[in-house]
């Protein structure tokens, strides 16, 4: 280590700064505990519904009528493992890596945990190290750090004595002696942890539809219950009689039939396993969804903000080109002196560009040379040659940034610096090669560097950024998809607009670039500044934020991409935050989706997957709340006609296991990339409202129809329920399939096959005597044969009847969902 005269802090200080808690730890928390997630996944609503109708039924003694409980198990059990998970990462998330640092104490150096450094402790920043705290620089021997990390800035920065170093960034070169000026939770990466360890618990529009029909259907189903209970009473003789003969079971089993066909408790549990199913899909092309919720939010997205370092760029440096000028005699020796002013003990990423882009070439190291390493203030570096055969190679050769030698230069050199504008507007990194000839090295050229005014500009360097080679097809996509997408980044905005123009950001035209700096900081100013602008460049991680903000403000849904802990805050506030796999350990924690191996390319297969489970899932849930519509409509018949409940809770769970739970799985997951539209609850209401009226008419019709033409007299009271039973769930599975028909259009293709198999399904499972006695079906006849025939030939027509009917009489609205549904026939968008 360099001699300092700096002493440290002396034990009896460290021992004051530990008791007064000024030490570099920061507690790990997150805001939901293991219990607070059981809790809020036990105790839901749609839980609280079925599980009350599920005791209802045990009471009773009625187990085999109780098997639609299990759906509770298996839904809850999904919730609390996708929450413990997020959980698990949240807890893990450190942007600082835990490691031993070197301090000074007591005049001694000495080796202490990242926990162990306290306020004020003088601190050794090495080559490799990443800075645990924030501190002040005290001496620095050529330290340069990398902080792309904090603030998006993909060029490494040389720091002077005096400057502000932040925890988070890696020292890539050099060394130097900082004292700590901030430490745990005060330090700056910290303080963005902080943030972006709040818990948000993202809802989809699904869940966001469903959720609003079961906060419907609370006021449905307490008040319907209760009337169905003293109707399903006085059908048995009156609460006196069904108490004196047990027939109370019945009633209340019948009641909960009416509730629980209300509760759509299959659409909850597959919207959560296609959710499941589409994430698996995703991991097999590396992408790694964090919230299963956000598997359908890109299918909404309308905005798409780019993270230009690690998403359009790979974050490297190429050497492009070597353009000699007018001015150079020799271009190999020009050539030959670059590699020899790049090949520095420790390179920048621009310097191992250019080593490697020479090397290919054949060049190699030079001997004999004196070197003036590259400085940040100088902006330049040179190297000197002397008694080298060739005369032309000897002299100083300079290497840095165009416009600071050029100032330095003797002569008009106009032409070149607008060359190398040119260059830089391109979005191209350019460096300025110049030459001394000469046989003599002068004598303080390394302790007292200067730039000589002889000096001839030989030749101009160009290195860039590495485009992914998969950027640009992958922007192209999103631009036909309608997706508007920004360039958001850390870096100069020319460079980075150059660089959008080069992957076709916005297509034929040219982006428009702005630097952040200038950007207003009232929200509704900066809404209405972003819809004109392709590129923001210099841009800061709290306006990162603020514009992902501004973006909500004008109803975009937004996703933001990321590698960076500088970008983690915007991240967590996107609609859908997506994160690069070799990201910040704390972008990668915050974002809903990771692509593992870092290729934007899949991004689009992440688009397609949501397309599919949102466009899919509409189609269901049409299914599941027309069950919805029917059992509320037939509770409420049965409420007011004072007639025994036409089925029970078994006959539901068998009817709609075939058609609708069942069915729902392969729908769920068939191909289906319709561009997604807003207003999922309106069309699903549009199409299931009228087949649920439909449905629940032609029940109750049967209801009310089949006692009055069968011969009752030759049955017990007890198998004329059963009868009645039997042949109204009858009525109800053809309507049901009926219904399923509508939602698989076209059946023109498997679909129609499915719908057939499971209509057969259906009858050979009633056929089968095992089956039969387990739901309580019964086969007809004689002439119940032929009653049943009639009915349900005369609820067909009704069926229907009542959908054109509907479909000219509904309101507007509903209408106008109606014809993008298929409730006039028309079929679902679907690639399938």
């Amino acid at each position: 280590m360099p001699d300092v005269t700096e002493k440290g802090l002396t034990a009896a200080e460290v021992r004051d700064r530990v008791e007064r808690g000024q030490t570099n730890e920061v507690k790990s928390s997150t805001s939901r505990s293991l219990a607070d997630i059981v809790r809020a996944n036990v105790f839901t609503l749609f839980n609280g519904i079925i599980f009350t109708a599920m005791v209802m039924v045990l009471i009773t003694g009625s187990w085999k009528d109780a098997v639609f409980g299990l759906v509770i198990l298996i839904n809850t059990g999904i919730g609390i493992v996708t929450e413990l998970r997020a959980k698990r990462t949240l807890d893990k998330l450190s942007i600082l890596i835990a490691s031993d640092y070197l301090v000074r104490r007591d005049g001694k150096d000495v080796d202490v945990p990242h926990n162990g450094i306290v306020l004020g402790d003088c601190l050794w920043i090495r080559s490799g190290e990443q800075i645990p705290c924030d501190a002040e620089i005290l001496h620095t021997w050529g330290l340069e750090l990398d902080e792309s990390m904090i603030t998006g800035e993909s060029r490494t920065v040389r720091k002077q004595e005096g400057e502000t170093v932040y925890s988070g960034s890696t020292a890539v070169s050099g060394m130097a002696l900082v004292k700590v000026t901030a430490v745990g939770a005060h330090s700056y990466a910290a303080t963005l942890t902080a943030q972006a360890k709040v818990y948000k618990k993202n809802v989809s529009d699904l869940n966001k539809g469903i959720n609003t029909i079961l906060k419907f259907m609370t006021f449905l189903v307490v008040p319907l219950c209760m009337l169905l209970i003293v109707t399903q009473m006085r059908t048995v003789g009156g609460w006196h009689n069904a108490i004196a003969t047990g027939e109370w079971r019945q009633a209340v089993v019948s009641s909960v039939a009416g509730v629980v066909g209300m509760v759509p408790e299959g659409l909850v549990l597959l919207t959560s396993l296609n959710f499941a199913l589409a994430a698996i899909r995703l991991a097999r092309k590396n992408t790694l969804v964090q919230d299963l919720d956000s598997v359908e939010t890109l299918a909404r997205v309308d905005a798409l903000n780019l993270d230009k370092t690690g998403t359009i760029t790979d974050g490297g440096i190429v050497y492009d080109d070597f353009i000699a000028l007018p001015g150079c005699r020799n271009k190999q020796h020009a050539m030959q002196a670059l590699y020899d002013l790049a090949n520095e003990e420790s390179p920048n990423g621009t310097g191992r560009a250019v080593l490697e882009g020479l090397g290919k070439q054949g060049f190699s190291g030079s001997a004999g040379l004196v070197r003036v390493p590259f400085s940040s203030a100088r902006k330049w570096s040179a190297v000197a040659f002397h008694g080298l055969p060739d005369e032309g190679q000897n002299g100083v050769w300079y290497m840095g940034a165009p416009e600071v030698l050029l100032s330095g230069f003797d002569g008009e050199y106009q032409q070149i610096l607008a060359q190398v504008n040119e260059y830089a507007n391109n979005g191209n990194r350019v460096l300025l090669i110049a030459h001394v000839p000469g046989g003599d090295v002068p004598a303080d050229f390394e302790t007292n560097p200067q730039l000589e005014r002889t000096a001839v500009p030989v030749a101009i360097v160009l290195c860039s950024e590495h485009i992914r080679s998969d950027a640009e097809p992958t922007l192209r996509w999103f631009r036909e998809q309608g997706v508007r997408c920004r360039v958001i980044s850390g870096d100069n905005p020319v460079t980075v607009g150059a660089i959008a123009a080069k992957v076709q950001l916005t297509g034929e035209r040219k982006p428009v670039a702005m630097d952040a700096r200038e950007l207003p900081k009232n929200v509704d100013e900066l809404a209405r500044v972003l819809e004109g602008v392709d590129v923001l460049g210099r841009v800061l991680p709290e306006q990162k934020k603020a514009i992902v903000q501004a973006l909500h403000t004008q109803d975009h849904v937004v996703a933001m991409t990321g590698d960076g802990v500088n970008d983690a805050l915007a991240i967590k506030e996107a609609d859908l935050g997506i994160a690069m796999g070799n990201a910040a350990p704390a972008t990668k924690a915050v974002a809903e989706v990771v692509l593992v191996d870092s290729k934007f390319s899949h991004l689009p297969d992440v688009v397609a997957r949501g397309r599919q489970v949102m466009a899919n899932m509409e189609r269901v849930a049409s299914l599941f709340v027309t069950k919805t519509a029917y059992s509320a409509l037939i509770s409420l018949g049965v409420v007011l006609m004072g007639i025994p409940f036409p089925y029970l809770p078994r006959h539901i769970s068998y009817i709609g296991a075939l058609t609708i739970g069942a069915p729902a799985f392969f729908l769920a997951l068939a191909p289906n990339t319709r561009r997604y539209i807003p207003g999922f609850l309106r069309r699903v209401v549009a199409f299931s409202v009228p087949c649920g009226i439909a449905t629940g008419l032609s029940v109750l019709l049967s209801a009310w129809f089949i006692p009055r033409f069968m011969h009752w007299n030759v049955f017990t009271s007890e198998q004329q329920l059963f009868w009645l039973r039997s042949m109204c769930a009858t009525v109800l599975f053809l309507m049901g399939i009926y219904v399923l028909s509508r939602v698989s259009k076209p059946l023109n293709s498997w679909r129609g096959w499915l719908v057939l198999a499971f209509a057969a399904a259906g009858v050979i499972g009633a056929c089968i005597p095992f089956i039969a006695r387990f739901f309580a079906f019964g086969l007809p006849a004689g002439r119940a044969v032929w009653i049943l025939l009639l009915q349900m030939a005369v609820a067909t027509v009704l069926f229907v009847i009542s959908i054109w009917v509907f479909s000219r009489f509904l309101p507007k609205w509903m209408r106008e969902a109606g014809r993008e549904t298929g409730i006039n026939g028309a079929s679902h968008n679907t690639n399938g």
